[in-house]
C-alpha cells in the first residue's frame, strides 16, 4: 500500500442515506479474485444499463466525477454485509477517502486494512459539503491525515477522530501483516526471554 499523508482532489457527492455494500458492489463479482478491476464493478447496477452502456444521471458518470480520489456520502454509507470486495472496488476506482456522518463498522475496519481513509464528521458538516460539491462540481477537498483534518477551499478545517493504530498503519502504508513483520525482531527478543 501507498503511505496516506495529506490529499487534495476532486471528490463525489453521494446525496443518499443507507448506501449499502451491495450496491457499491453488486454479490455476483464477490467470487473475482483481488487481482480482478474490482473499480470496473463499482456501483455497477446503479452505474450501467443492462447492455453495459453508462447511466448518465450517475454521479460518477459525469466526466468531471471520474477523477474523484473522494466521496462525500450521507449517513450510513457502506452498511449491510461484510465484504470487503466494497473497499476494493473503491481503491481500484481510485477512492482514497470516505467521509461521512456515520459508516458500517465492518466497512470502516476493512477500509484501513486495504488504505483507504474513512472519516466520520458531524452530518450538517457533511450537508453542507455535499451542498457545496453539487454547487461547484471542480472543488477539491483538502484531507490532511497527520493533522486529522478536511476543508473545502477557503473554509474552516474540521478536525476528525482516528484510531492511533489505524492512523498509523495508513501513514506508514502498511497492512497488519507488515506491521507485524517490521516488529519481528522484538517478537523473536520477547519469545527469548519467555521460553527461558
Amino acid at each position: 500500500m501507498e503511505p496516506f499523508r495529506k490529499l487534495t482532489a476532486h471528490a463525489v457527492p453521494i446525496d443518499q442515506p443507507n448506501v449499502d455494500t451491495d450496491q457499491i458492489i453488486p454479490a455476483r463479482f464477490l467470487q473475482k479474485p483481488r487481482s480482478a478491476p474490482f473499480g470496473d464493478f463499482l456501483f455497477r447496477d446503479v452505474r450501467f444499463n443492462a447492455d453495459g452502456s453508462e447511466k448518465p444521471e450517475f454521479v460518477l458518470n459525469a466526466p468531471f466525477r471520474r477523477e474523484a480520489k473522494v466521496v462525500v456520502a450521507e449517513d450510513n454509507f457502506a452498511c449491510g454485509s461484510s465484504r470487503e470486495q466494497a473497499v476494493w472496488a473503491l481503491y481500484d476506482f481510485g477512492v482514497r477517502v470516505v467521509i461521512a456522518p456515520s459508516l458500517g463498522d465492518i466497512f470502516s475496519a476493512n477500509a484501513s486494512k486495504n488504505g483507504l481513509l474513512t472519516i466520520v464528521l458531524p452530518a450538517p458538516v457533511v450537508r453542507g459539503m455535499i451542498d457545496a460539491l453539487k454547487a461547484e462540481p471542480d472543488l477539491e477537498i483538502a484531507v490532511d491525515l497527520e493533522n486529522q483534518t478536511v476543508s473545502l477551499p477557503n473554509g474552516p478545517a474540521h478536525g476528525f477522530e482516528i484510531d492511533p493504530y489505524r492512523k498509523r498503519l495508513l501513514l506508514e502504508g502498511l497492512d497488519e501483516i507488515s506491521f507485524t513483520l517490521g516488529q519481528l525482531d522484538k517478537i523473536e527478543a520477547f519469545e527469548k526471554t519467555y521460553a527461558g
